[in-house]
């Protein structure tokens, strides 16, 4: 070996090894290890493992993935959005059905749409974000839950079209939840109204999105909502939960797609969600768990015991029950990803949004 090419190769390897450490000082974030602890009163309901009709529910979600994997690869990413939104299943509550309304809304220059049941009530009011990874889902895509939602709660619930990543960033679409966020505190169904409750829920992307806002909230000074619902939420985009490997294969949902990107090492993992946020992966604006979780609104996070997103679930309730904030977390075994998506057919499902029914009722009544 020429002295020239060991000279080369010497600085090569000093270049990485200074990379790795500055990605490992500024990106990797404080350790949350401390956190991991289950909660032994987390389970609900009498199953010890998924009702028989998750088989159909597995069924419907392979169909799916077999269309989106059948698609070109420059094809990808609409047939992904497309998928996400029709749904799963068709709803059972639309705009035609039961008396329900949804209103197509300007909220403050985000698009949006108003589901409402027959009694709902105008100035309790619940905001939705939708899951999709940042980039696909819309309001459409998931009326399944947010029509459920209105006739659990009695609130006017507003779901959310926020922007999506890539022709849009990361801060283009926090905005716009923040938008939506203010205008619904002072916009009902029938028009300019202060709102006397107010509550904020999401799926997967979105309900790291809402647990986000309501710390946003609090240092924004803005009233605060009564209480937020997080259903298999994202709240760590250094994905350093342990079960984000350990439920890889149990996840048949996430696994296919997530499990080949914990494939990467950690720390190029880092350096690349550095790359496509434009922001520090601990950045609490894209990781609420690394913020501060005291002075927040009532918490429940619902999640399954067999996703990969269970240890962010346990982190968040841990740390934030450790600020003093109230916080619950409910699980459910075997089940999928946002498994709320397949109501007309999963009790499990019916069960985890009457939850949220009782929650809201019980936040109500503080």
């Amino acid at each position: 070996m020429s002295d020239w090419t060991l000279i080369t190769l010497t600085g090569a390897l000093s270049i990485l090894l200074v990379s790795w450490i500055l990605i490992q000082i500024f990106l990797k974030g404080p350790n949350l290890r401390t956190y991991d602890q289950p909660l032994p009163d987390s389970r609900i309901g009498s199953w010890s493992h998924a009702s028989p009709e998750h088989q159909e529910v597995l069924r419907l979600l392979e169909q799916a993935q077999a269309e989106i994997r059948a698609a070109p690869r420059k094809e990808w990413l609409p047939t992904v959005r497309k998928v996400m939104g029709r749904g799963f299943i068709d709803p059972p509550l639309l705009a035609s059905h039961l008396g329900y309304q949804v209103r197509a809304v300007d909220a403050g220059g985000v698009p949006g749409e108003w589901v409402l049941a027959p009694d709902a009530d105008p100035d309790r009011r619940l905001l939705y974000l939708h899951g999709g990874s940042f980039i696909s889902g819309c309001p459409q895509g998931h009326r399944i839950i947010t029509t459920q939602l209105a006739r659990m709660t009695g609130a006017s619930v507003l779901a959310l079209d926020y922007r999506l990543m890539p022709e849009h960033t990361r801060r283009d679409l926090l905005a716009d939840c923040q938008t939506g966020y203010r205008w619904i505190l002072d916009h009902s169904p029938t028009g300019a109204a202060s709102a006397r409750e107010l509550f904020v829920a999401g799926d997967s992307a979105g309900g790291g999105l809402t647990l986000m806002l309501i710390a946003w909230a609090r240092d924004a000074g803005l009233r605060a909502a009564d209480g937020a619902i997080a259903l298999s939420p994202g709240v760590d985009m250094t994905l350093s939960s342990p079960t984000l490997k350990s439920n890889i294969q149990s996840d048949w949902m996430l696994g296919p797609s997530l499990g080949k990107f914990m494939k990467i090492p950690f720390s190029m993992r880092l350096f690349i969600f550095w790359v496509i946020n434009r922001m520090k992966p601990p950045n609490p604006l894209i990781s609420p768990i690394f913020g501060d979780l005291s002075g927040l609104p009532p918490v429940l996070v619902q999640v399954s015991e067999a996703e990969m997103m269970l240890g962010d679930a346990r982190r968040y309730v841990n740390k934030a029950r450790a600020a003093g904030t109230w916080a619950e977390l409910e699980t459910w075994p075997d089940l999928v990803h946002v498994w709320h998506l397949f109501e007309p057919i999963l009790p499990e499902a019916r069960e985890a949004l009457e939850r949220i029914g009782q929650f809201v009722a019980r936040c109500s009544t503080k």
